[in-house]
């Protein structure tokens, strides 16, 4: 596996950073944020953390030091409730309007720049490999515009055996590969095994990630005792069309209101209403079929359909489809001698 390409660089050229983004489909950039803004954000979070029981209480709460019997994932009920909280901190939003992030994609695109209002916080439990987030593409849940760009953002320093986040160089210029249903987050996984693309780097606080909504990541494994914390801010350009979905909380099924609430000031709420924004129905075909697949996987037994049928029973709207994902779920997670 190679290391990622250094583009810290030529984080005031925008058009080096362009050229590197279309050739490559990421940007590494070192230091992009200040580690103090970055830090308190993750105590908030790990404070957070501890009350939901999924931090030592007998250890420093800096270490994040899992309690593994408070395990859960996204999107179970369990998860979304702790995770709530975190989503509802006003620091965890603007973190993404940080002029550094800000100043860099309005350099690389050459006009206004939007911070989707969609910003997701992940938590990763240590060895629950299971849940690794499989190889993917961001743009079958985000759409609108193929030319939206996630920043990764890692709350704390990165080391091998945390883990962190790889790219496939290149992997955004093919278009959407197949996949099928796998564990962890999105609940699918790109089937080209991309060999000889794949580039990764240890992160420190304050490192940023960027890659292009075609781009293939995927998660490595947390093999220490920590949590793993990060953050995925989405930026587009003005004029680009965005999808309706990308305008929602991701803590669903609470409500800007809801989030909102308790806020001390107003400057970013509501924040996109500014703009005149092309608004672009979401193509579900993508979500649908891997939907289906995971229906027919789970009848045969394949708990690779796990995490998609969670998500059936969180998100889908058809009732007929909630309850036979729940039943399918219930009958992959019985005990094999019961």
């Amino acid at each position: 596996m190679q290391p990622f390409l250094d583009s810290t660089d030529f984080v005031k050229d925008g058009a080096e950073l362009r050229r590197r983004m279309e050739r490559d489909g990421y940007l590494f950039i070192r230091g992009l944020l200040p580690a103090v803004v970055v830090e308190k954000l993750r105590m908030q979070f790990l404070g957070i953390a501890r009350a939901a029981g999924w931090v030592q209480p007998d250890t420093p709460l800096g270490d994040g030091v899992a309690d593994l019997s408070g395990f859960c994932v996204e999107p179970e009920p369990e998860y979304m409730q702790k995770y709530h909280a975190m989503y509802k901190l006003p620091a965890f939003h603007a973190i993404q309007h940080h002029p550094n992030l800000v100043g860099l994609f309005e350099r690389m695109l050459g006009e206004p720049a939007l911070p989707h209002p969609r910003i997701i916080g992940r938590t990763i439990f240590p060895q629950r490999e299971t849940f690794t987030t499989p190889p993917h593409q961001d743009f079958i849940p985000i759409q609108g515009t193929a030319a939206t760009y996630t920043a990764w953002i890692p709350l704390g320093d990165l080391p091998a055996e945390l883990g962190g986040l790889q790219v496939a160089a290149g992997s955004h210029q093919r278009g959407v590969y197949d996949f099928r249903p796998a564990m962890g987050a999105g609940g699918l996984e790109v089937l080209d095994p991309l060999e000889g693309s794949w580039a990764y780097s240890p992160f420190q606080q304050g490192d940023v990630l960027i890659f292009h909504s075609m781009t293939v990541h995927k998660g490595m494994p947390n093999s220490s005792d920590r949590l793993r914390m990060s953050i995925d801010a989405r930026y587009q350009k003005v004029s680009d069309p965005i999808a309706p979905g990308s305008l929602q909380p991701h803590s669903q099924p609470s409500t800007w209101a809801e989030i909102y609430a308790d806020w001390p000031d107003q400057e970013l709420k509501y924040y996109w209403r500014k703009w005149n924004l092309e608004v672009r129905d979401y193509d579900n075909s993508y979500h649908d079929r891997r939907d289906e697949m995971a229906i027919e996987m789970a009848k045969e037994g394949d708990t690779r359909a796990i995490s998609t049928l969670q998500r059936i029973i969180a998100r889908n709207e058809d009732p007929a489809k909630r309850q036979e994902a729940e039943a399918l779920l219930a009958a992959l997670e019985q005990p094999a001698d019961t």
